[in-house]
């Protein structure tokens, strides 16, 4: 841990609880933030997985049956 985020780090060990919890949600929501290339890259792959499946080059998985099995492996 470099020497700010230590700084840091105590600094919000002084905070009431409620604030360190807004600080971490907005700690957490800065790591999820939006990253629009790679929504652009799943979106294309969704347009190719269902033309392929139009084709029908690619077969589809009833969702539960999928959910079952991968808990039986599990």
């Amino acid at each position: 841990m470099n020497d700010q985020v230590k700084r840091l780090a105590d600094e919000a060990r002084r905070l009431p609880p409620e604030a360190r919890a807004e600080l971490v949600d907005g700690i957490l929501d800065s790591l999820d933030a939006a990253d629009p290339a790679l929504d652009g890259a799943w979106a294309e792959e969704a347009r190719d997985r269902l033309a392929a499946y139009r084709r029908g080059e690619m077969d589809a998985a009833d969702f539960d049956l999928t959910l079952a099995n991968l808990a039986k492996a599990t």
